[in-house]
């Protein structure tokens, strides 16, 4: 244990012991029968991967790589005549910056460490041993309608995190962003960032910025099979991550924060798993692996029944015909992430789903177990055998994303 993680450890002590809102996270049922925990003191303690985790990138990491005549337009905070400090994207909503909000636990969230040595520590303090990480502030680059301008940012975040973790990338193991409208780019990008060591993909759940428009393609479009082909020989997975095809923070006040989180964030995700296995995509790219990011897996089993059923009922519709249901590709192509989610995981062990399926801490964010992922663990899990809890919190991330060398 580094200097970094035991003033960590010491700091998260000392701040939940003081924190009432969110001392519920110390709740647990207790470990009777558990043959070994996730608890980060256990001498056996279960290999942990979080399958999303989000970096904190400085607040100039796009300004200084990205082409000079789009600077004036990055996502960045101004402050108006009124010293109020806001929030600004291109295609996003406006968003006050509130100073001092988050305090206790919350505020030992928001200071997440860059350095990726401190990054592995603050992970150690929750039992974490590696993960599969996102952008954070850089989750507003595809928050426009201007592909050239989309495209340009995903780059200068790649360039980015190859700067900063491209050294520790065996276990903070970061997605590529692509900006899928700029088709023969991406493709190009698809090809190169492999060879910088990458080890997968993260795409928008939907192709284009914003509301839906009536014409414009999607992920199921004949158009994207040759990015399908070249992201299938590669071998690498694709993710879709939650609150990217559009901005997700549309409500203001009266549960605003819960509106915007669970219908404008979530539930877009459900899109490209129904895109991609309802179309032929995955018979004519049996290679690709794809997953939603952080969207939860209570719905799961609802939208597999789901599709299957629009598939048997809707026949006379239905283009093209598969050989089999949509239901059998997400089983043998896809996965998803989820935070804790006792109603998706008694689910998913209830229809065969335990496969598919990945736990990950969220770090840093406030919906994420950090650091007592233990717990919400506990809380969640006592259900699963040991081999299954152990295929859930490691086993399916490590088999989809390569992590090597952990055991």
């Amino acid at each position: 244990m580094n200097d970094f993680q035991t003033s960590l450890n010491d700091t998260v002590a000392k701040t939940i012991a003081q924190d009432t809102d969110n001392q519920w996270r110390l709740e647990t049922p207790g470990i009777e029968g558990w043959s070994r925990t996730a608890r980060p003191g256990d001498p056996n303690k279960y290999l942990m991967i979080s399958a999303d985790g989000h970096l904190n990138e400085d607040r100039n990491f796009l300004y200084d790589r990205v082409d000079e005549k789009f600077r004036d337009r990055i996502p960045r905070v101004v402050t108006d005549d009124d010293g109020v400090r806001w929030a600004v994207s291109e295609g996003g909503r406006r968003v006050k910056v509130r100073s001092n909000i988050h305090k206790g636990l919350d505020g030992v969230r928001a200071i997440a460490p860059e350095d990726p040595e401190e990054r592995l520590a603050a992970l150690a303090v929750d039992g974490v041993d590696a993960e599969v990480a996102f952008a954070n502030r850089g989750l507003a680059m595809w928050y426009t309608e201007d592909l050239e301008f989309s495209l340009a940012q995903c780059r200068a975040y790649n360039n980015y995190v190859h700067d900063i973790y491209g050294g520790h990338f065996d276990r903070i193991n970061v997605m590529a962003a692509l900006s899928p409208g700029n088709l023969e780019e991406t493709i190009k990008d698809v090809q190169e960032l492999p060879k910088r060591g990458f080890l997968g993909y993260t795409l928008p759940v939907k192709p284009y910025f914003g509301p839906h428009v009536a014409g414009q393609t999607n992920y199921n479009a004949p158009a994207y099979d040759r990015l399908w082909s070249a992201i299938e020989e590669t071998g690498l997975p694709i993710t879709f991550h939650i609150s990217t095809g559009s901005d997700p923070r549309l409500s203001r006040g009266d549960g605003g924060a819960v509106i915007n989180y669970v219908a404008h964030a979530l539930t877009p995700a459900v899109e490209p798993v129904i895109t991609l296995c309802a179309s032929g995509v995955l018979e004519r790219h049996p290679g690709i692996k794809f997953g939603v990011i952080e969207a939860g897996i209570g719905w799961l089993a609802w939208a597999l029944d789901a599709m299957d059923e629009a598939y048997k009922k809707h026949h006379m519709y239905v283009r093209p015909k598969l050989q089999g249901l949509p239901s059998d590709y997400f089983r043998a192509h896809g996965f998803a992430s989820f935070q804790e989610d006792r109603v998706g995981i008694t689910t998913a062990k209830e229809y065969g789903l335990l496969d598919n399926i990945l736990w990950a801490d969220d770090y840093p964010h406030h919906e994420g177990s950090w650091p007592y992922s233990a717990q919400a663990i506990e809380r969640t899990m006592g259900d699963l055998t040991d081999a299954e809890r152990a295929k859930v919190l490691a086993g399916n991330a490590k088999r989809l994303f390569g992590f090597k060398g952990l055991n």
